[in-house]
């Protein structure tokens, strides 16, 4: 097998070889080489100490000589070159205690978290897979490296990184892997909220979002995502639905494009069903209410996974009306987009596409055709470039002020009442009559 590698990696490597020293590409740039995948980093492996590294280069970077990385800069451009090593006792679930620098390959590679991330590569040598990384490709499989309960108490994030793996490749979880997955599942209560957000994120934004499930399945929701594990104990006796609200919202997140903004959404559209279901006397379900439940069990949920306050509020804002039902006129058009936000609607528009996508058929061509018409009414409204901000007004605050109305409350009183009126009348939005109307008739009056 021949992978082809970057010149820069490549000289790297050579650098390295020439002062007497071992260095392999390893980890996920020789895994998605093999996948005919490109890397998105070039991570190198080396015998060299710290110190030794330095001495081949002109320039470098101590990234963390504490664990033996040195980036080394080529025409301005970082690579992270890190030596062999042992980790000590992991005492916290996530460092170890300490690092102990090796000169073999193979101690190297059996601290690594799973087979097809423990493979090496080196032009002269080739591939190096010690466990069988390449077997694991050819099967499908997520394996831990040695012991599963090792790796996972050396760092109880790999247990979700095996979930993301999982997702990313569409491959199943061997059966020892998962096992000690299900039993070592509450020591991931120890990982930082911010590590589990970018490993949460990265299941939603692959091709297989759905395998989120495997992760409620054995246990890890349980730990940073338990208002989802009742989604999936909740089921939805409504001829509306045919799976029970995790099921359903899983089947919207796969519908949906691959969009940080979006995806969360889907995560989060209905979870407030569990708290709003009844049942009514011909035993049908109803969650009357559950956007606005939901839309606060989101902003505590990605507040705790510790999420910017910007996607909190896109992903809030689009809970929340996930099931607006604009009547089918330019001027309910207008005020759905001015209450959503112009620039968040057309993601609107995708949510609902997604939910109905993981509904039953029931009314599905009426559904979809009454979307057909928002997206229509959307785009005529859109083109038309009509007021919908206070921004758009034909007059602004300044205008009130050279009009003689004192600055202060009242301006954003005044300008608020003319974006009404704009909205149900946009031929209104000219200086003349808006200032006409709601400023020189008043001080006439």
């Amino acid at each position: 097998m021949i992978i082809q590698i970057p010149e820069k990696v490549n000289t790297v490597l050579e650098t390295l070889k020439e002062n007497g020293h071992e260095a392999y590409i390893v980890g996920g740039c020789v895994r998605d080489s093999v996948l005919g995948r490109i890397p998105k980093d070039w991570d190198i492996t080396t015998s060299a100490s710290p110190q030794e590294v330095k001495a081949c280069f002109p320039r470098t970077v101590d990234t963390g000589l504490q664990h033996g990385t040195v980036t080394v800069i080529l025409d301005g451009e970082g690579y992270e070159v890190t030596t062999y090593r042992v980790d000590g006792v992991y005492e916290d679930g996530r460092h170890p205690k300490e690092v102990h620098f090796t000169r073999s390959l193979e101690e190297d590679l059996r601290r690594r978290d799973f087979t097809i991330n423990a493979m090496a590569y080196a032009p002269e040598k080739g591939l190096v897979d010690l466990f069988d990384g390449m077997g694991d490709i050819r099967r499908g499989l997520i394996r831990a490296v040695g012991e599963p309960a090792e790796r996972f108490s050396e760092d109880a994030l790999r247990m979700l990184r095996a979930v993301r793996f999982s997702a990313r490749l569409n491959y199943e979880i061997e059966e020892k892997t998962y096992e000690a997955i299900c039993r070592l599942a509450p020591a991931l209560c120890r990982i930082s909220a911010e590590r589990i957000r970018e490993e949460l994120i990265g299941i939603l934004l692959s091709d297989h979002p759905e395998k989120l499930s495997c992760a409620a399945a054995c246990g890890l929701t349980a730990v940073f995502l338990p208002e989802l594990d009742r989604c999936f104990e909740t089921p939805q006796n409504n001829p509306h639905h045919c799976w029970n609200v995790g099921e359903h919202i899983l089947r919207s997140v796969q519908a949906a494009r691959a969009d940080r903004i979006l995806r969360l959404t889907m995560l989060f559209h209905d979870i407030g069903k569990p708290l709003c279901r009844t049942t009514d006397e011909q035993g049908i379900d109803h969650f009357h209410g559950h956007a606005e439940i939901g839309t606060e069990m989101t902003r505590q949920i990605l507040r705790r996974l510790k999420f910017d306050n910007d996607t909190i509020d896109q992903v809030c804002r689009l809970v929340r009306y996930h099931d607006l039902q604009p009547e089918y006129t330019e001027r309910a058009m207008r005020r759905a987009m001015v209450k959503v936000g112009p620039e968040l609607f057309p993601l609107l528009l995708e949510v609902k596409a997604a939910d109905l996508c993981a509904q039953s058929t029931c009314q599905a061509e009426e559904k979809q055709e009454a979307l057909r018409e928002w997206e229509a009414l959307y785009e005529k409204v859109r083109e038309s470039l009509c007021a919908l901000s206070l921004k758009d007004l034909a007059v602004s605050g300044k205008d009130l002020i050279a009009e003689g109305i004192s600055p202060g409350r009242q301006i954003g009183s005044i300008l608020n009442t003319m974006l009404e009126d704009v909205l149900d009348h946009p031929e209104h939005n000219t200086r003349e009559y808006l200032l006409t109307a709601y400023v020189r008739n008043e001080n006439n009056a």
